[in-house]
């Protein structure tokens, strides 16, 4: 089972029954799903927080439960205790700063970024959380479990009208704290007073210009309006500051598929964004469902939900059905990027690299903002032992593009000079790229600094209990120190059958 943090820090959704579609918000990234979809309504679902074995995932759940349950000040010394206490893990540390930012204990965020030993990772990351979270001035932390407990009362409890009434109230607090502001925005969006809503993340959009969540409730509160292309206006502002992270870039990219279901008139096409909305909050059998009933009798439309399909089906390991949708896609429109990629990606898996190559060449001449293509083209070069061509592609795409994480990785195991700093860079842009964690404990483990290789070996498993490569560092971390590395050893062949490094260990 994969052990995300990101999967098990989810945070806990609505528990609150159906509403009409004008109260349908994402608060705070809640996807809406169709209860069924022919019927003009959206229930709001629940999420649970995943629990495992692992007793940081089942205190960070206990501590979120009183969150929600508005048991704010008990739940803020459980994170506390959490971050204070938790075994040294710089990934760990890092997600929990996101998630404190996310429910609005910027204190506890910081605290859990203060933590953080390699600041060269945690930097991007860093920079993302505060520039997207915080508010313009240093909290009071009495204030921030109070608005913590108007915030799960809105979110969680159904509570809002009462809630948001009670905020405003407090004057001195929405004076001096734009995030007071944010937060009583958020209440009356919650009880569909737009009016009200937009005029209070004005006032705290007007007190911190800068904070990008607060521009981002703006544009749902405007995509409820009578110009919902408002809302479109804003979301491209936000699109164009720079944010470096994966993760928030997909927040970024969820907020504009919601924007655009609100706005668009015909069902076809807002089921088409909202499809594209659960397929960016990684929802997939919910993105089938909602595009299956998107499909009308129009071409162009039609071709874009065959290649989105496609895409989800693929992701969803269903390769049948992104073969034959991603071919729909192509009949209408024979230069469709998606559904080239989803092709390529399609004779990639079967070992038919040619034959990948020649759709990722037809989508990489189909389109000049996506380096998708080229990517795939490089990686098929490697498959077809061309490593110079894949190399040259990797290095232009770092000329070309900062976020690129594949490519500073493929950069990294080819130049040890810059092996470090990229593989740090990788992991900076994508805290989920474990086979960038592994290596950097890998380099550790060849330097014999074991203690730090133990550090970011534990990180790769924390994302995946069942990556072979991991098996097999952690066998030679444990051989180095002169203990039995053969259990890891098997491990990996398990998990890999045909790995040699480890096959080699064993003798095989």
């Amino acid at each position: 089972m994969n052990k995300t943090l990101l999967t098990a820090l989810i945070l806990c959704g609505f528990t609150s029954p159906v509403f009409a579609v004008g109260f349908d918000t994402i608060l705070p990234a809640n996807p809406l799903t169709p209860r069924n979809v022919s019927e003009n309504v959206i229930a709001i679902p629940v999420k649970k927080a995943t629990l495992t074995h692992n007793s940081i995932h089942n205190q960070y759940v206990l501590a979120f439960d009183r969150f929600v349950q508005s048991n704010v000040k008990p739940a803020y010394n459980d994170f506390k205790i959490l971050i204070e206490t938790v075994s040294s893990n710089d990934y760990v540390y890092m997600k929990l700063a996101e998630n404190m930012a996310d429910i609005g204990l910027f204190d506890l965020s910081e605290l859990a970024l203060s933590k953080v030993e390699d600041k060269s990772i945690s930097d991007l990351i860093a920079e993302d959380i505060k520039f997207y979270y915080y508010p313009a001035k240093k909290m009071k932390t009495e204030d921030e479990i109070y608005l913590g407990e108007v915030f799960a009362n809105i979110v969680y409890n159904d509570q809002s009208r009462e809630a948001t009434t009670e905020l405003v109230k407090n004057t001195h607090l929405l004076a001096y704290c734009d995030y007071a502001n944010y937060i009583a925005a958020l209440g009356y969006l919650k009880s569909n007073d737009f009016a009200e809503a937009e005029v209070y993340i004005n006032y705290a959009i007007q007190m911190n210009p800068q904070n990008l969540n607060y521009k981002k409730l703006k544009a749902e509160i405007l995509s409820q309006g009578k110009k919902p292309q408002n809302a479109i206006k804003l979301v491209n502002y936000i699109k164009s500051q720079k944010l470096y992270s994966a993760e928030f870039e997909r927040k970024v990219n969820s907020l504009e598929q919601y924007v655009l279901y609100k706005s668009k008139k015909n069902y076809s096409e807002k089921m088409y964004h909202l499809g594209y909305y659960y397929y960016c909050e990684n929802e997939n059998s919910k993105a089938v469902r909602t595009l299956q009933s998107a499909l009308s009798n129009k071409k162009k439309l039609n071709k874009d939900i065959y290649s989105l399909l496609a895409r989800v089906y693929y992701d969803s390991q269903d390769y049948e059905k992104a073969q034959d949708t991603a071919l729909k896609a192509i009949k209408i429109d024979d230069d469709d990027v998606r559904a080239l990629c989803v092709l390529g990606d399609l004779s990639y898996r079967n070992k038919d690299y040619k034959t990948a190559l020649k759709y990722y060449r037809h989508a990489q001449n189909g389109t000049k903002s996506s380096y998708e293509p080229s990517v795939k083209i490089a990686q098929t070069y490697e498959k077809l032992n061309k490593p110079d061509k894949a190399t040259g592609i990797y290095e232009k795409l770092l000329k070309n593009y900062d976020d690129c994480c594949i490519a500073y990785y493929k950069t990294a195991l080819e130049d040890k000079t810059r092996e470090v700093t990229y593989l740090k860079k990788t992991v900076a842009i994508n805290m989920n790229f474990v086979d960038a964690w592994i290596d950097l404990g890998r380099v550790a483990l060849e330097k014999k600094d074991f203690s730090q290789a133990k550090k970011y070996l534990r990180i790769a498993n924390y994302i995946d209990e069942n990556n072979f490569r991991y098996y097999y560092y952690q066998g030679m971390l444990a051989k180095k120190q002169g203990l039995d590395g053969v259990p890891y050893f098997k491990k990996s062949l398990i998990l890999n059958p045909d790995y040699l490094p480890a096959k080699e260990e064993l003798k095989i």
